[in-house]
């Protein structure tokens, strides 16, 4: 399904059938403020499942987020945040930006990096707010990539172009325009440290 919501004015009936689909284990494609992502609950382990076999990877080599609505709800999934990392979160969420965060036990251990960190995002995107919001709770996500690279700059950005090729593999596509060809800047937050490990999108002195 192809389902098109504008981020001026996002239809709520429309938000709610997308909400629900999550909520019953279903995977999406959202809009965020940098590239389209896969998407689906932390509550359903077989839903990530897909979402890695579509990314090409194993569940174990496959890197999420964390994807939540905002930074409140990032501070109920990881571990107490020092003065300096909370104030870099303050000032870049929500944005385009990946932390790399310590994870404390809410996180399920399948979403867990080997020395059990979590990338947290917090995307600046009305329709992926109100998503999120009307699902109450974070969601796992990964960028949107095609396993074919010729083919992959063309549909990353355009929701159609994406629908096309993923439509009858998820159960929902979100069209909320045109997206971002630039991923978002990672930040290693964990063990106390503050250290840009990839720069995209978002533009951060630390």
């Amino acid at each position: 399904m192809l389902i098109k919501i504008y981020q001026d004015n996002p239809n709520y009936n429309d938000v709610n059938r997308v909400a629900d689909v999550l909520n019953d284990g279903g995977i999406a494609i959202l809009p965020t403020d940098t590239l389209y992502a896969f998407v689906c609950s932390m509550s359903f382990k077989k839903s990530v499942e897909t979402i890695a076999r579509l990314k090409g990877f194993s569940l174990k080599k496959a890197k999420y987020s964390m994807l939540c609505a905002d930074l409140s709800t990032v501070t109920e999934y990881v571990r107490p945040l020092d003065r300096d990392t909370f104030q870099l979160l303050r000032q870049c969420l929500p944005g385009p930006f990946t932390f790399i965060m310590d994870a404390n036990g809410n996180v399920p251990r399948n979403y867990l990096n080997p020395n059990r960190t979590i990338g947290v995002r917090v995307p600046a995107n009305p329709v992926f707010k109100a998503i999120i919001d009307a699902v109450g709770s974070p969601l796992i996500g990964t960028s949107v990539r095609t396993l074919d690279d010729e083919r992959e700059s063309e549909y990353l950005t355009d929701p159609e172009l994406i629908y096309e090729l993923f439509g009858r593999q998820v159960d929902i596509v979100v069209d909320g325009g045109i997206g971002e060809d630039t991923p978002s800047t990672v930040i290693d937050c964990s063990e106390g440290k503050l250290e840009i490990i990839r720069q995209g999108k978002g533009e951060v002195d630390l």
